[in-house]
């Protein structure tokens, strides 16, 4: 069987879609968010989807089914906000190893499940590794600049345990999203690359930063340029692109990925900006016309979705890859 890196020199590879926007549609309740034994949970837990994983693994598991219908070859576990940091929102520090675990061979099942059923596509699982709710870089107290809310070593300490447990349950790759501080990020790969060495085996790093406004920088203040420098460091196999914006405010930073990475590149869209009401409106068509101009011009070689985005949209964008070739250098040379 063809590994994902192998797969990924021949052809554009497919990424699932919002996991958010599925759970959205499910319409649960608070009680559905309470895994057994924390029905008297002091806080609310309502949204914090990945408590998911535990107390309804049945609805999580479809999800990942719905995304692999489409043509998914990678799906995402549903470890988004799985670190001790972000939870401690919830009072749900206590179950971070769990929440990885679960999430992990609840991918890794439904993964194997599909392969099984047709070889000649592989599937793959990404430990989904978000930002947390904190920045290293800023002060969330505008009188006391210096303040941090988080350090470094927290940081790092929070993501070794969510990668080690991601790596016990089986995950192909590891997946660095939503980036918004660098710093942030420098954590997570230092935590990464210490679990590597302590477990004595790696998988394939993806890295994938956003870009919060029309400034053109992420919310630490960087370019894109200056992130990519930032992440030369680090042995990606991806670098790319997600959140924050449709694909049709992307293209000026993707332009500078293709033509400067020395990696594989993603782009993973919300499906357009959101309305008033905070809704998504773009659709699978229109997604996968602009994504597909991507394509046309050699820019990527992994695609997805993100806020926003459905089966509907990955099928469309799955169906829109077969008609193009995966950047190579050569190829973003001639587009440009």
């Amino acid at each position: 069987m063809k590994d994902i890196e192998s797969i990924a020199r021949e052809r554009i590879v497919i990424l699932d879609g919002a996991m958010g926007t599925m759970i959205q549609r499910l319409g649960l309740a608070e009680e559905d968010f309470h895994p057994q034994g924390m029905e008297a949970h002091p806080v609310s837990l309502k949204g914090n989807n990945e408590l998911l994983s535990l107390s309804r693994p049945e609805a999580i598991r479809k999800i990942h089914e719905q995304y692999l219908e489409a043509g998914a070859d990678i799906i995402e576990t549903n470890t988004f906000s799985a670190t001790r940091i972000a939870q401690a929102e919830h009072q749900c520090e206590h179950l971070v190893r769990d929440l990885n675990l679960a999430s992990a061979r609840l991918a890794r099942a439904a993964c194997d499940a599909f392969t099984r059923k047709d070889p000649s596509k592989p599937r793959f699982v990404a430990g989904a590794i978000g930002p947390t709710n904190k920045t290293a870089s800023l002060s969330p107290n505008v009188e006391d600049p210096g303040f941090r809310a988080v350090s470094f070593d927290d940081l790092v300490a929070s993501y070794k345990e969510q990668a080690d447990a991601l790596l016990e349950g089986g995950v192909d790759l590891l997946l660095v999203e939503t980036i918004f501080d660098t710093l942030n990020a420098k954590a997570a790969f230092y935590a990464i690359e210490e679990v590597f060495d302590a477990r004595g085996e790696r998988v394939p790093l993806m890295c994938s930063v956003t870009i919060t406004d029309a400034s053109g920088r992420t919310l630490s203040g960087q370019t894109i340029d200056a992130f990519l420098i930032s992440m030369g460091h680090v042995p990606l196999f991806s670098i790319g692109l997600n959140c924050a914006l449709g694909a049709a405010q992307m293209r000026p930073y993707l332009q500078v990925l293709a033509e400067q990475a020395p990696c594989l590149v993603s782009v993973y869209p919300n499906a357009g900006l959101p309305d008033q009401m905070g809704e998504y409106r773009e659709t699978p068509e229109v997604t996968a016309r602009l994504v597909g101009e991507f394509m046309r011009d050699g820019l990527v070689n992994i695609v997805g979705g993100c806020c926003g985005t459905t089966p509907e949209h990955i099928a469309a964008l799955a169906t829109e890859a077969k008609k193009h070739q995966s950047r190579t250098t050569e190829t973003v040379a001639i587009n440009s």
